[in-house]
């Protein structure tokens, strides 16, 4: 029996994200972050951030080590001096590591401020839409509850798209841990055969742009800003399905409210 309340190390969260954890633990860490959002939501930024190396030095990864950095050349050279060369190589990978730290928040924003979203936006869809007893913390049958709640947190009106003529049901939603302290909306969706949907939103500071496309092994995302909100629209990896998905969100997100209709 999984003991969901047993607190699971910092180091153990790591090895799940890096795929090193033993299989008789990884049971009891899903079920730390299922009950535990904030872990969960830690838990997917890192794989985000393991995400964004792994796309941006993947082929550097694969090249041949250069001989300056070789062990065994290294190890044959200068042997009245050994202590020297392996403190000039630990010098260079701890001073790398520094440098890398510190600019992280600079180089990931380079990259893409918008990518790393819609990868913290993949990952909590991948994480809750497995469940089947606490999929969302309010049930779909509470909307108005859910998204005056939801509004409230996070400081902007929060709509739940009817989705019911793509063949989607409300099942309902919960608040997630976001970007630097802010927090996150997650809507999620079930179709007739069990396949489920997700809407994630949050304040983003990237430029408006349109709907864009990303896969990430069975799950794809279609993903936009607007109004200084990030949207991600997530299901299985049908495109033209989840574009119609979408296209729905998009246009019911730019309708005009009962309050702005003239």
């Amino acid at each position: 029996m999984v003991d969901r309340d047993a607190p699971i190390p910092e180091a153990e969260l790591h090895a799940y994200v890096d795929g090193e954890l033993p299989a008789d633990r990884r049971g009891a860490v899903e079920a730390w972050l299922t009950a535990h959002p904030q872990d969960a939501a830690r838990v997917a930024a890192w794989r985000a951030q393991a995400d964004l190396i792994n796309a941006r030095y993947a082929d550097v990864a694969q090249e041949p080590i250069p001989p300056q950095l070789d062990l065994d050349r290294l190890g044959r050279i200068d042997r009245r001096r050994p202590l020297l060369a392996i403190a000039a190589v630990v010098a260079a990978f701890v001073l790398g590591g520094v440098a890398g730290w510190f600019g992280r928040d600079t180089w990931a924003g380079g990259i893409s401020g918008m990518r790393m979203f819609t990868a913290d936006a993949i990952d909590a869809h991948k994480l809750y839409v497995v469940e089947v007893r606490h999929p969302v913390e309010v049930a779909g049958s509470e909307q108005a509850h859910l998204v005056q709640w939801l509004s409230k947190r996070l400081g902007y009106e929060v709509r739940a798209p009817d989705l019911g003529a793509m063949g989607l049901k409300l099942i309902g939603g919960r608040l997630l841990p976001g970007a630097s302290g802010a927090g996150a909306a997650l809507l999620m969706y079930e179709g007739p055969s069990g396949e489920r949907f997700t809407i994630y939103c949050a304040r983003s500071q990237s430029p408006e742009s349109a709907l864009r496309y990303r896969e990430a092994g069975a799950v794809a995302a279609f993903y936009w800003v607007d109004d200084n909100k990030g949207f991600v629209v997530s299901g299985p990896a049908d495109r033209d399905r989840l574009l119609g998905v979408a296209q729905s969100v998009y246009d019911q997100e730019n309708a005009p409210t009962d309050k702005t209709r003239g």
